[in-house]
């Protein structure tokens, strides 16, 4: 059974936000691992003077990363779940969204873009935070980008820190962004009164000898 287009809009943009969550989690893990496991977001760092390099001076709470990375990776499963069972149910024809589904994929949608806004101010104002206390306390670097080509005391490697935290930014947005169309889409179907479903008895390729009784009860003599 063929799919909707409003559902096939809807199930490319369920794989645009998959891999912008993958992209998100990755960058902000790998940027946590890069330092020892801590969160750099609102921290800064700090030049030795002793190693001739950088290491790190604050830092936050590595569950601030943690909650990054995990809720990256909710809404890119919950977005895989999806595509895979509107193409199974399309192949086994048995399309069918039900109101009360409907009414659960708008919760859904709100609860995410409502995470995925956090997500993104928490990434913007904290990669700030960290360059703005960096560059003030480092005076021969004058922005996040000279950080990164600075020698870094062991075990830290800053070399695509900041390269890495933008892009996590920018995939938060841009998922923010997908979110925004689907909760639009799913506004869309429900006022149309959007359910799939296969045939009914009120459907006109339904065939008016498809409804009668299979065994006919035998009339009385009059």
């Amino acid at each position: 059974m063929a799919l909707p287009w409003l559902v096939v809009l809807e199930l490319v943009l369920y794989a645009g936000c998959f891999i912008c969550g993958i992209i998100t989690a990755s960058s902000v893990t790998i940027t946590q691992g890069e330092f020892a496991g801590s969160c750099m977001l609102y921290g800064s760092f700090q030049y030795n003077k002793t190693a001739l390099a950088v290491g790190v001076g604050t830092s936050s709470a590595p569950s601030l990363c943690h909650f990054l990375s995990a809720m990256s990776v909710l809404v890119a499963v919950y977005c895989f779940s999806l595509v895979l069972y509107w193409v199974y149910a399309s192949c086994v024809d048995e399309v069918k969204r039900e109101r009360v589904w409907m009414w659960v994929s708008l919760a859904v949608a709100g609860v995410f873009l409502f995470f995925l806004l956090v997500s993104g101010c928490v990434l913007r104002i904290g990669r700030d935070t960290l360059c703005q206390a960096s560059t003030k306390d480092m005076l021969m670097v004058k922005s996040c980008q000279d950080i990164e080509r600075q020698n870094w005391t062991k075990p830290y490697n800053g070399a695509q820190f900041y390269s890495s935290l933008h892009n996590a930014e920018t995939s938060v947005w841009v998922n923010f962004f997908f979110w925004v169309l689907i909760l639009a889409l799913l506004v869309v179907q429900r006022r149309q009164g959007s359910e799939f479903s296969g045939l009914s008895g009120g459907d006109p390729e339904w065939s008016a000898s498809e409804t009668e009784p299979i065994f006919h009860r035998p009339s009385r003599p009059h």
